[in-house]
C-alpha cells in the first residue's frame, strides 16, 4: 500500500500524511508542484520528526508519477467526493496507491480518468469533504485492515 498526494496546497497536511505513512511503513509520493515551498521547515510542525523518517518519493509532475505507477503495475485508487464506490464496499489490493487531490481543487479530469477506481468516504449529508490528511488516514487504515498490511 502507498499514498500519493497530487499537488498539495498545505504543508501541514503533507506533514501529517508523511507522519502517518512513516508510522505505518507505507511509501508516500508527492506529485509536484506543491502550493508551498517543499522543505523540512514547512513540514516540521505537523510531521514532527516522523516526516523525516518517511519513505518519500517526489515526482516533478503527474506524467512522471503516472508513468512510474504504470511501470510498477500499481493500481491508482482515487479518493474523491465524486467517488463511485463507498470506502467500506471497495476491495483493496496490497499494491494499490491511494491518490488524494489538492485541498483546494482536488484533481483535474485527466487524473480522475486515469484512476483505476474512485472511492468515496461516506459521511453525513450536507458535508462537502474531510481534511485531506484525515481522509488519507481513514482510507489507509481500511486498506491496511483489508490487506492485513498493518506493521507487526
Amino acid at each position: 500500500m502507498e499514498i500519493a498526494l497530487f499537488q498539495p496546497d498545505i504543508a501541514g497536511n503533507v506533514g501529517t500524511t508523511l507522519r502517518t505513512a512513516a508510522c505505518f511503513a507505507v511509501p508516500a509520493h508527492i506529485i509536484e508542484p506543491c502550493g508551498f515551498p517543499f522543505s523540512d521547515g514547512a513540514l516540521k510542525r505537523a510531521g514532527m520528526d516522523y516526516a523525516a523518517r518517511a519513505n518519500v518519493r517526489r515526482h516533478p509532475d503527474w506524467i512522471s508519477f503516472h508513468d512510474a505507477s504504470v511501470a510498477a503495475g500499481q493500481r491508482l485508487v482515487l479518493l474523491t467526493t465524486a467517488g463511485a464506490t463507498p470506502l467500506p464496499d471497495f476491495i483493496f489490493e496490497p499494491s494499490d496507491i491511494l491518490l488524494l487531490g489538492a485541498e483546494s481543487s482536488g484533481v483535474p479530469s485527466h487524473v480522475h480518468d486515469a484512476a483505476a477506481a474512485r472511492v468515496a468516504i461516506p459521511m453525513q449529508a450536507g458535508f462537502r469533504s474531510l481534511n485531506v490528511a484525515v481522509a488519507a488516514g481513514i482510507a489507509l487504515a481500511e486498506a491496511l485492515r483489508q490487506t492485513k498490511g498493518f506493521p507487526a
